[in-house]
């Protein structure tokens, strides 16, 4: 089956790959070893895979083979996929990309991978990380800089940036990612795939909690198909008793309105912020996705949400102190992070509780605003993708202001706790992919992937690829 279409085989749909599994016309060890190959042939120049687990990877390949097609296998038998490094694999490397892991190896999977596993998928590594995720740039010192596959001299983005690199090189079929301010939605719109965040419980992140009060971050899936995000969401999602945070189950499969219209949709348009500036290309391309909304059968209005420079102070506060309430080692940090810790150490309790607050009172203004639409569309980030290196050398202040105004608005749905997606609706004149963001109400992801789905079919993004591929 493989002999003669390896690229096609690479490139297509995972689902599609399981169902061929299923149907024994091709077996989980072909699969696994043409990702590998992959890999070594294609990674030297991306440096999007920092930990490869070929050995285990095939044996559990080979224990599927025997029970492929029988009617009680699980449903993703034999699909590879790839795994964020800031995320518990039990026996694989866990990075968090900096030197204090730099060989740890859990005992333990995080909830939702031990979901990814019963699912049938098979673990072929780890994907590259900035250090413990804190960037929208993946160019750690312990695991060396992610190039982009558009765009060797770009980054990918972060903190997903090894998981989007390696999707779009066709180096895994589909990825999992995670976002805590934007880390799915960033490297999917610099690298030209999908991304969608989900909404804020959707995912339990037992059994550790560890993103503080207001559960900013969440796993997700970035991909090329619609489909397989969306199956890959229906595998992730769930509670576990304790969960201190739930999202009501959807009426039914995610993968089930990827392939559906929506209704005729009011989209509210948002293209600008207050600590921000969207550049030429972040604006055509979002003023080009309207075009394609509007052709699509949906309204398009401006759009105006009760943001000012308060929100973006307030989640500094949370960030900064978040990342100095690690209790690995500040000293072992990289400067930039060593500067973040410090700035969240040097806050009050008090301070840290007026944000929190804070950030809860906008949010419910912000969504009563965003429900007068079905979903709001704004770019993804205020310009295309940084050169490597881009921001290197600048001290903690700056760099912190440099990001904010880089990553605009992708925040923006991890403080209400919406669920948000990133289109590849556009590439600039030079071939970079920008992204369009899309977010939900509350708790709807089922619109978002009926919107993405007619999107994709519309435009055909998943037949374009990279010069490294």
């Amino acid at each position: 089956m493989l002999a003669g279409m390896p690229d096609e085989i690479a490139f297509a749909p995972a689902v599609e790959l399981a169902r061929l599994v299923a149907g024994r016309q091709v077996s989980p060890v072909e699969l696994v070893a043409l990702f590998v190959e992959r890999i070594e042939r294609l990674d030297k120049d991306l440096n999007s895979v920092v930990t490869i687990d070929a050995e285990r990877a095939l044996a559990v390949a080979r224990q599927q083979e025997a029970v492929a097609g029988a009617p009680d296998a699980p449903p993703l038998l034999g699909a590879p996929i790839l795994i964020k490094d800031l995320t518990m694999t039990a026996g694989l490397r866990t990075t968090f990309g900096t030197a204090t892991c730099a060989e740890f190896v859990p005992s333990f999977d995080d909830g939702h991978i031990a979901r990814l596993r019963r699912a049938g998928f098979i673990l072929l590594g780890k994907t590259n990380v900035p250090e413990w995720g804190t960037v929208p740039f993946t160019e750690s010192r312990l695991l060396g800089p992610c190039r982009n596959p558009w765009d060797l001299g770009r980054t990918p983005g972060g903190s997903s940036g090894g998981a989007a690199a390696a999707m779009a090189a066709g180096l895994t079929p589909v990825a999992h990612g995670s976002d805590g301010a934007g880390s799915i939605r960033i490297p999917a719109s610099n690298c030209g795939l999908f991304g969608i965040k989900p909404s804020r419980g959707r995912i339990s992140k037992a059994p550790i909690y560890g993103d503080g009060m207001l559960a900013f971050g969440s796993a997700g899936p970035i991909a090329r198909h619609v489909i397989d995000a969306a199956t890959l969401l229906d595998v992730l999602r769930g509670t576990t008793p304790g969960d201190p945070y739930w999202a009501p189950k959807p009426p039914h499969a995610y993968a089930e309105d990827a392939g559906r219209d929506p209704r005729p949709l009011r989209i509210g348009l948002v293209d600008s912020v207050p600590w921000a500036t969207f550049d030429e290309e972040a604006l055509a391309t979002v003023h080009s996705a309207v075009t394609l909304f509007e052709r699509l059968g949906h309204t398009v209005e401006a759009c105006a949400l009760p943001l000012d420079e308060r929100l973006r102070d307030d989640f500094e506060v949370a960030y900064t102190a978040g990342l100095a309430a690690n209790p690995v080692d500040h000293a072992t940090f990289e400067p930039y992070n060593a500067g973040v810790a410090e700035i969240g150490r040097a806050h009050s309790a008090p301070r840290l509780l007026a944000a929190i607050v804070s950030l809860q009172q906008q949010s419910s203004a912000i969504v009563r605003a965003a429900m007068r639409y079905d979903v709001i569309c704004s770019p993804t980030l205020t310009r295309p993708t940084l050169k490597i290196g881009e921001l290197a050398g600048l001290d903690t202040r700056p760099m912190l202001d440099a990001l904010e105004r880089y990553i605009g608005l992708t925040p923006l749905a991890n403080i209400t706790g919406q669920p948000s997606m990133s289109l590849p609706l556009h590439w600039s004149p030079s071939g970079l992919p920008v992204g369009v963001m899309v977010t939900g109400r509350p708790a709807d992801e089922t619109t978002l992937f009926q919107l993405a789905g007619q999107a994709e079919r519309a435009t055909g993004w998943a037949a374009r690829r990279p010069p490294i591929s």
